[in-house]
C-alpha cells in the first residue's frame, strides 16, 4: 500500500483485546464479559458516525437512550430495580465505550457515576422509588450540578446558597460544566445552607432534586469547547428556585457526602482513559503496519517498534490499576486515595500514548478519519474533571506524608 493510509476498524466483538498483552482480562467471570460484549457491540452499532456527531458537537440523545435500555449506564450503582453491575463490569463498559466515543463514555459518568450514585447512596426510599430505575434506564436524564465558575478544584467552598422558607428551599447560584442539565428532568444542585456557626465553614452541604422546568432555573450550553464535543456541558443559573421540603436529598449533610460520590467515580475516570489509550494505540498498530515509506511499512523501523512497545507498555500498566483496583472495590477494600493514584496515572499515560500515536501518524494523524486525534483532544477534558492531576497529587501527597497542603 503506497497511498495515504486508513485506519478505520470494523468492531470486533472477540476476545480478548489484542493489547491484552499480560492478559489481564482472560479470567474475567463470564457475567463481566457479557456486559463487555455488549458495551462493545453497541460502539460497534454507533461507530459509522462518531466522528461526524464529534465534529459537529451533535449530542445525539438516541445512544444515551440506547445505552439505557442495553444497561450500560448503571456504572456499578446498587438499587432495587437496578441492573447492578460488578465493578469490574462497570470498569469495562465504561472502558469499551470510551475507546469507540469518549462523549459517551462521560455520559455514563455523569447518568450512572454522578447522578445515579448520588440518588442510590443518599436519597429517601421515595426519591429512591421515584428516581433510580427511570435514570439507570435513561428514560429521563439527571444532572450532578457541583462545579461552580470560581470554583472547580475548591468545589468545597462553592457559593450557591440553599435557604428553608416555610414551604420548603430557595436556592440561589450559578453552576457551570454541567452535563445533562438542558433538557433533561432533574438536576442534583449542590449547595451551602448559611449558618453563622464556624464549626459549618459557612453552612451545611446538601443535595437538591430541582425539576429542570422549575421557576427559576436556566441552563445554557457552552459554545468553543473543543473537547468531548457530543456531550453538552451546560452554565446553570437559580434565581430563587423554590423546592418543597422533600427534594433535599436526606443523606447528605456535608461536603463529606458530595465527596463520597465523586470517589466513587474517580476510579471510572481511569478506566476511561484506558479506553482512549487502548484506541490510539490500535490505530498507530494499524497505521504503521499499512502505511508504506521509503519502500517498506513503517513497522518494519526500529523507532515505530520502540514507539510501540512504549505505548503497549503503558496500556499494560493502565490495564493492571483497573483490574487490581476493581478487585479491590468489589471486596469493600478500596480507599479513595487508591482511586485518585489510579486517576493520576492513568490519565498520565493516556495523554502520553494519545500524543505518540498522533506523532506516528504524521500528518495524518489530525484527521478525524483515522481516529486518533479526537482521542488525543478528548482526553485534556478526561485528565481534567473528576479532580485535575495537582489534586490528585496532593491528596497522595497527603496520604504519604501526613501533611496536607491545602491550606
Amino acid at each position: 500500500m503506497t497511498g495515504r493510509a486508513h485506519v478505520i476498524q470494523d468492531y470486533d466483538v472477540s476476545e480478548p483485546l489484542d493489547t491484552d498483552f499480560y492478559r489481564v482480562f482472560a479470567d474475567i467471570p463470564e457475567a463481566d464479559r457479557a456486559a463487555w460484549r455488549t458495551a462493545r457491540q453497541f460502539v460497534e452499532e454507533i461507530w459509522p458516525t462518531v466522528n461526524e456527531a464529534w465534529e459537529n458537537a451533535d449530542y445525539p440523545l438516541e445512544r444515551v437512550r440506547r445505552m439505557g435500555e442495553l444497561g450500560l449506564l448503571n456504572d456499578g450503582v446498587a438499587g432495587e430495580g437496578l441492573r447492578t453491575l460488578s465493578p469490574l463490569a462497570a470498569g469495562l463498559v465504561t472502558m469499551e465505550v470510551s475507546r469507540g466515543d469518549g462523549s459517551l463514555g462521560t455520559i455514563i459518568a455523569i447518568q450512572g457515576g454522578l447522578a445515579l450514585r448520588t440518588i442510590a447512596l443518599h436519597g429517601s426510599a421515595e426519591q429512591k422509588a421515584r428516581w433510580l430505575v427511570p435514570v439507570e434506564r435513561a428514560e429521563v436524564l439527571a444532572a450532578f450540578a457541583l462545579t461552580e465558575p470560581l470554583h472547580g478544584s475548591d468545589s468545597v467552598a462553592l457559593e450557591t446558597t440553599a435557604v428553608p422558607d416555610a414551604d420548603g428551599w430557595v436556592i440561589n447560584g450559578t453552576k457551570k460544566w454541567i452535563g445533562h442539565a438542558l433538557g433533561g428532568a432533574v438536576t442534583i444542585v449542590w449547595a451551602r445552607v448559611p449558618s453563622d456557626d464556624p464549626a459549618h465553614r459557612g453552612g451545611a452541604v446538601r443535595g437538591f432534586l430541582v425539576p429542570q422546568d422549575t421557576p427559576g432555573y436556566s441552563a445554557e450550553v457552552l459554545t468553543g469547547k473543543m473537547a468531548l464535543r457530543s456531550v453538552h456541558q451546560t452554565r446553570v443559573t437559580l434565581e430563587n428556585v423554590r423546592v418543597p421540603a422533600d427534594a433535599v436529598l436526606p443523606g447528605t449533610q456535608s461536603f463529606a457526602d458530595t465527596a463520597r460520590v465523586l470517589y466513587a467515580t474517580r476510579l471510572g475516570v481511569a478506566w476511561s482513559a484506558l479506553g482512549h489509550a487502548v484506541a490510539c494505540y490500535e490505530a498507530a498498530l494499524n497505521y504503521s503496519q499499512q502505511r508504506v515509506q521509503f519502500g517498506r511499512p513503517l513497522a518494519q523501523s526500529q523507532l515505530v517498534q520502540e514507539r510501540l512497545a512504549q505505548m503497549l507498555s503503558d496500556v499494560t500498566s493502565m490495564q493492571l490499576h483497573c483490574r487490581h483496583l476493581a478487585e479491590l472495590d468489589a471486596r469493600g477494600e478500596l480507599d479513595p486515595v487508591m482511586a485518585s493514584m489510579a486517576k493520576y496515572t492513568c490519565t498520565r499515560k493516556a495523554r502520553v500514548v494519545a500524543s505518540i500515536a498522533r506523532d506516528m501518524l504524521g500528518a495524518n494523524g489530525v484527521l478525524l478519519e483515522n481516529h486518533v486525534i479526537r482521542h488525543l483532544i478528548d482526553m485534556e477534558a478526561v485528565h481534567t474533571y473528576e479532580g485535575t492531576e495537582s489534586i490528585q497529587a496532593l491528596l497522595i501527597g497527603r496520604r504519604v506524608t501526613g501533611e496536607s497542603a491545602f491550606r
